[in-house]
C-alpha cells in the first residue's frame, strides 16, 4: 500500500516533464538517482540543468510531506521512491546507485539494486 500511495505521488512530478528533460533522460543525459532524485550525468543545457532542479524541488517537497506524516526522514523516503523509480528505468535510460557510478541499462538487466527487493 505505501509502495501504491508513493508511486501515485511520484507520478505528478513526473508528468511535468518537459520534452525536453523527457529527450535528455532519452538521451543519458539526465537519469534516476539512488535517492530518489534525477541526477544530469554530464553536459545538460541550462534550460534541463533548470527544469531538473525544479524537479528535484517538487519531489524534495513531496518526501519532506510524507516523512513528516509517517514519522520518518525525507532521507529514508527518497530511498524508497528511489526504489520505486529505479525500477521504471527503461532500456537505454541512465541511473546511478549508491556507489557513485552512473551506468545505462541495458536490455535484460535491472536497475533496482538488491537492498530494494
Amino acid at each position: 500500500m505505501k509502495r501504491l500511495v508513493l508511486l501515485a505521488l511520484l507520478a505528478a512530478p513526473a508528468a511535468a516533464q518537459t520534452p525536453a528533460v523527457d529527450a535528455a533522460r532519452a538521451n543519458g543525459v539526465i537519469g534516476e538517482r539512488y535517492d530518489g532524485y534525477i541526477g544530469v550525468t554530464g553536459s545538460a543545457s541550462a534550460a534541463v540543468r533548470s527544469q531538473v532542479a525544479s524537479l528535484n524541488i517538487q519531489r524534495r517537497s513531496l518526501y519532506s510531506r510524507l516523512a513528516a506524516s509517517k514519522g520518518v526522514s525525507p532521507q529514508d523516503v527518497g530511498i524508497t521512491a528511489g526504489c520505486q523509480l529505479l525500477a521504471r528505468v527503461a532500456v537505454g535510460e541512465s541511473y546511478i546507485l549508491a556507489d557513485g557510478g552512473w551506468r545505462r541499462r541495458a536490455a535484460g538487466q535491472s536497475a533496482v539494486p538488491n537492498y530494494c527487493r
